[in-house]
């Protein structure tokens, strides 16, 4: 039965968000970037809950430097290097501040939160706003597909587990039936309208499956070590926004580095 109410749930979510994805992309850069711009908000709170669950004005100094990450990359072809090195230096002037005003309770680390959110959602994030539509339907359709298989091949068939000290629900065969369909979708949208030849859409969905996998085990390892079940509410049936874009958190680079050296779409 809780099985059933989760599928309707992720079900309803997904009729929601779909839609609005699709819409997105059809519109062009400008309502991507506002889009980018939402999730980050939400996500950032989400990923600074986690450390500063008490300090609503540091999530919020978060969320505005997040915002000019974005906006730089939209409004800028400067390469996308840059928000990178930003939010590295604007963790660093974090704890530049608060040790100026507490030198007894200013922790370093807490500068290398402030940096490592803004490097993981916006910056990763921000690698949208330059893609192609098909490109974004590829990443997001490799993110969908490696958790939407996994979700339901490990329900069916999963016995073993993959990495259980990180994840005790994740299993093998819910593994491979993410990291096949995942393919599949590739190979298909690839040789419907892309480039390359029909051995690199293979290998392609095997590459963004991988970071899939290992960018929800990421996440799964730092709520596991902080001790937190989902990121947040905000989406029936997946937990958090971050719950649900953990894995695209790696997809989304790991394919900007791939088509460095191999163009998918020209």
């Amino acid at each position: 039965m809780s099985f059933l109410s989760s599928h309707i749930q992720r079900l309803l979510t997904a009729l929601v968000l779909l839609p609005l994805l699709a819409w997105a992309i059809a519109s062009g850069p400008v309502v991507i970037g506002l889009l980018v711009g939402l999730v980050s908000v939400f996500g950032l709170w989400e990923f600074y809950s986690f450390f500063w669950p008490d300090h609503p004005l540091r999530k919020a100094g978060g969320i505005v430097l997040g915002g000019l990450v974005i906006a730089w990359q939209a409004a800028s072809p400067n390469p996308a290097a840059l928000p990178f090195l930003l939010a590295l230096w604007a963790g660093n002037l974090f704890f530049l501040t608060q040790y100026a005003r507490d030198a007894e309770s200013a922790q370093p680390a807490d500068g290398m939160i402030f940096s490592i959110g803004l490097m993981y959602i916006p910056g990763v994030l921000q690698l949208f706003i330059h893609l192609h539509p098909l490109e974004i339907v590829l990443v997001l359709l490799a993110t969908f597909a490696s958790d939407t298989g996994a979700y339901y091949a490990g329900c069916w068939w999963g016995r073993r587990k993959v990495w259980p000290v990180i994840s005790p629900k994740k299993t093998w065969m819910g593994s491979m039936g993410g990291l096949g369909l995942c393919i599949t979708l590739s190979l298909v949208l690839g040789l419907a309208f892309g480039d390359a030849a029909w051995y690199h859409w293979i290998w392609v969905g095997a590459v963004l499956n991988i970071a899939a996998q290992f960018g929800d085990f990421f996440e799964s390892a730092l709520k596991r070590k902080l001790q937190i079940k989902d990121s947040g509410r905000l989406l029936p049936g997946h937990g958090g926004l971050l719950d649900r874009i953990d894995s695209l958190l790696l997809v989304l680079p790991v394919y900007a580095a791939v088509t460095i050296f191999l163009p998918l779409f020209l």
